[in-house]
């Protein structure tokens, strides 16, 4: 048997350790968030403070995803895959065992930064890894059903763990997963050296990630200040600058950073969109209906985290079906539309919502239809962005997915907080601040009703896209 049969036939074994991996890095958002009140009693931080346990982490994280897809297309993504698992474990063990505030910033800010290694290497293992169109379906929808459902499998698992146990475990927890999917990658994948390895564009790394670094500091300073802050509108202008320099540097690179082929395919552009609109949309789910469980129904943590369950159920069944049956018979362009506009009614239903409104009635049906519009958001939008790019360009392909992910994240908590903050007095009120939350929840409608129009207008019609060379290839 070849090396090329041998790895072949594991493939639905490496999917299963690829898997673990995307979910350690897409649950980490929200299972710390979870676990942020118990964790500022224990190490005595401020309210104000808090924040930058989330920030550190979203800070090297966006700012360093290009550069990390990079490095695995040029040294390898096997080991690449697991430098990333090993550093975001050992960055979550001091994390879990930190003694002061400055202590769990930094960790989470390494969790960050290894994070911005991995995430991409995982995602460009499945693309290189499933070639063969009906498996490479399948592949992609069961990974983006851990894309969009892990926010939510992050808030059952920080509530149970901070509850049961104690918040440090949801650092801990990362140990398990790490642990379990490198013995898997060692055991399973093979190292595939690069042909050549061309020098890497310091040029474009240091404007990518000042550019990415200020976007991402400049919406959370927004968030946390105001929009006409110096500070917030200091970072912002840096970022426009910086990558716009970023652009005109890659347009004139022989080995550029990103490759501008992977984002002007047509395709492949619209799926970035799609991804980055549905990460700023969805935070209005998460974040604020999370804050109305637990102050309105009095819910914990962990019963909060169980009433997300059925969407994490439909996204599950929802991505597969969709990617598996229903990708290869009409193409991505109906189906992220149609998620989109469901995904919108539901935020729309949540409108509705107010300080005597019940789970059952008000907030199940919703959280049925945003699973079913995620569904059938994020793994056809993740198949088609990486589908068809070269194997050179796979890793970077993969992290600028990733990078969609993060901005479009930051810039959803970022608008919509300022939204929901808006309406309040100076003491705020309970009708007040859920008001402020349903106007978050209207502006999410809107940005889901945009994603419709950017999917009905930029992808193409039919069931092929264009390859870097410009040959049509089946999705």
């Amino acid at each position: 048997m070849t090396p090329d049969e041998h790895h072949h036939n594991r493939r639905w074994s490496i999917l299963l350790i690829i898997g673990i991996a995307q979910l350690m890095v897409v649950l980490d958002a929200t299972i710390v968030t979870i676990a942020l009140p118990s964790a500022q009693k224990a190490l005595h931080f401020s309210t104000e403070n808090r924040q930058w346990v989330v920030t550190a982490y979203a800070l090297a994280f966006g700012s360093l995803l290009l550069l990390g897809g990079r490095i695995g297309d040029f040294f390898g993504r096997k080991w690449t895959f697991v430098a990333g698992l090993a550093g975001f474990a050992v960055a979550s063990a001091v994390g879990g065992a930190a003694q002061s505030f400055g202590m769990l910033v930094a960790a989470r800010a390494v969790q960050g930064a290894f994070g911005a290694l991995l995430a991409p290497a995982a995602l460009s293992l499945l693309t290189t890894t499933f070639t063969d169109g009906g498996e490479r379906a399948k592949a992609f929808g069961i990974y983006g059903a851990i894309a969009g459902s892990g926010a939510s499998i992050g808030l059952l698992l920080g509530g149970l763990l901070t509850s049961v146990l104690d918040w440090r475990y949801t650092m801990f927890v990362n140990l398990i997963f790490a642990a379990i999917a490198i013995a898997g990658a060692v055991t399973l994948l093979r190292h595939d050296r690069p042909a050549a390895r061309p020098r890497i564009d310091i040029p474009g790394v240091l404007t990518a990630g000042a550019g990415l670094f200020s976007l991402v500091y400049g919406f959370n300073h927004a968030q946390t200040s105001s929009w006409g802050n110096p500070v917030t509108i200091a970072f912002l202008v840096a970022a426009v600058l910086m990558l716009v320099a970023f652009v005109a540097i890659e347009a004139r690179s022989a080995s550029p950073l990103l490759p501008l082929r992977v984002v002007t395919d047509r395709n492949r552009g619209a799926a970035f969109l799609a991804v980055a609109i549905t990460s700023a949309a969805m935070f209005g789910v998460f974040l604020f209906l999370s804050y109305w469980l637990q102050q309105n129904l009095r819910l914990s943590p962990i019963m909060s985290g169980v009433a997300f369950l059925p969407l994490t159920i439909v996204v599950m069944i929802v991505a597969v079906v969709g990617q598996t049956r229903l990708v290869p018979r009409f193409g991505p362009r109906p189906l992220v539309a149609v998620g989109m506009l469901v995904a919108m009614v539901g935020m729309l239903l949540l409108t509705r919502l107010g300080p005597h409104s019940g789970y059952a009635p008000d907030v199940l049906p919703t959280l049925i239809l945003m699973g079913f519009g995620m569904g059938l958001i994020f793994a056809p939008s993740m198949a088609t962005a990486t589908l068809g790019v070269l194997p050179s360009d796979a890793g970077v392909a993969s992290a600028t997915v990733n990078t969609m992910q993060q901005v479009g994240g930051s810039v959803g908590t970022a608008v919509l907080s300022t939204i929901a903050t808006s309406s309040l007095g100076r003491v705020p009120t309970p009708v007040a601040v859920v008001h402020g939350y349903t106007l978050a929840f209207g502006a999410s409608a809107g940005l889901f009703a945009l994603g419709a129009i950017v999917a009905m207008l930029l992808f193409t019609r039919g069931v092929r896209a264009a390859a870097p060379s410009g040959e049509p290839v089946a999705i």
